[in-house]
Parts: C-alpha cells; structure tokens; sequence
C-alpha cells in the first residue's frame, strides 16, 4: 500500500528524517511515537503527498509518489482518509455536510450517499449531533467528527494523528475502539501517539507494529510497552 526506501525529507547538512524504510501491509495496524517535534507529523505527511521526499523513494499504491502529478494525487487521497491533529472543520455548515465534504469534492455528493452518510453518523455516535455546527461540538465529538469525514470515502489507509491528545481516557478509547473495529475491517490504521496506555489497550484488541522516531530515523519499539 504504502512503501520507504531509505526515504528522507529535509534540506541541509541535517534533515529532519532520514534512511525511512517502511511498509504499511493491508490490514495492519501501526503505532507511530517519539518526542513532540520528532517528526511524527512530517512522516505522516509524506504518506499521503502532503509533502514529497527529497531522497530515496515513497510509493503510493504502486506508484512514486514524486511522479504523480496534482490528478494523480488527489486520486490516491481518496484511498487515504486522515484525522489531522487540528479538526478543521468549516464553522458556517452542520456536522453531517463537513463529514460529506470529500464527497462533494469528489463528485459524488447525491442522494445514493445520504444512507451511507446517515449510518456513517450513527457509527461514529453523532446521530444526535448532525445538525450542529462544529463550535457546539465537545472535543470528542469533534475527533469522532473527524474520524467520520477521513472514512466517507471508504479509504483503504486510516491516517490519525494524534486523535486522542485533546480528549478523556473515556474517549479514547472510544475513539481507539472505532480505530480496532476499522482495522478488523480490514483498513490499514496508523495512529501516532506519545500515548504509552492507549498502546497498550489497543494490543489487547488487534496486532500492532510500535515504531518510534528519534533522532531524525525511524525503528521498531520494544516489546515491553
């Protein structure tokens, strides 16, 4: 789905990430940690194009993702759904046209989508809430809002970046517990957290990779989280 080699992005005598080697296999479930600043956000960044890498390759589905030009890129988003860590959302619309947004994007707003909208909501436990505007949203509410609107498009890689850093250890593992269920689904889910306990709970749910950033490269965590 998504490959480094000896992937690197950075300019100067020190980038910020250097020699990544990473394979996000179908269905598997990722932790991604390390310090603030490490790096976290950047090599998720890399994963969906945000930003290209300036050494060694990255592959999307096939395809180097240096070479894709802007069409190409939007299309392989489309198999990327992300949870940034901001919740952005537009203020002026209720909760169920934000989450609907990539489908307008994508062409396919129409009334075939309002059921798949509507369970979507249900899912997520914002039925009650769909006519909100995101200012009357609770921090969960609104993480689960984002977790909604990243899987409309039904991507086949969940990107979540720090889903649970504003929100109650009730709600996270609400939010880890709608992550797993992705995962049994058979979503490819990377989550990057400094959150040891959430790490913890979600191995008592599926088989999860723990990989850390320090120092600018990228490893395989201990065992003994």
């Amino acid at each position: 789905m998504i490959e480094m080699q000896d992937a690197a992005y950075g300019y100067g005598a020190t980038p910020i990430l250097s020699d990544m080697t990473l394979r996000l296999a179908p269905g598997s479930f990722h932790f991604l940690t390390g310090p603030s600043g490490a790096g976290k956000t950047t090599l998720l960044k890399l994963c969906y194009a945000e930003l290209l890498a300036t050494a060694g390759t990255i592959t999307l589905f096939g395809q180097d993702a240096n070479g894709l030009d802007r069409d190409a890129i939007a299309r392989t988003r489309q198999r990327i759904g992300v949870v940034h860590q901001d919740c952005e959302f537009l203020d002026h619309l209720p909760v169920s046209e934000n989450i609907a947004l990539p489908l307008v994007v994508a062409g396919r707003d129409s009334a075939d989508q309002d059921s798949n909208l509507k369970e979507l909501i249900a899912w997520v436990g914002l039925s009650g809430r769909a006519h909100a505007r995101p200012p009357e949203l609770s921090g969960g509410e609104r993480q689960r809002a984002a977790l909604a609107r990243a899987i409309i498009m039904d991507p086949d890689v969940i990107l979540a970046d720090e889903p649970t850093g504003n929100v109650d250890w009730d709600m996270s593992l609400r939010l880890l517990n709608l992550l797993c269920e992705l995962n049994r689904m058979g979503k490819t889910i990377v989550i990057a957290t400094h959150d040891l306990a959430l790490i913890r709970a979600a191995k008592a749910q599926v088989q999860a990779r723990v990989l850390r950033i320090a120092d600018g490269r990228l490893t395989a965590a201990g065992t003994n989280l």
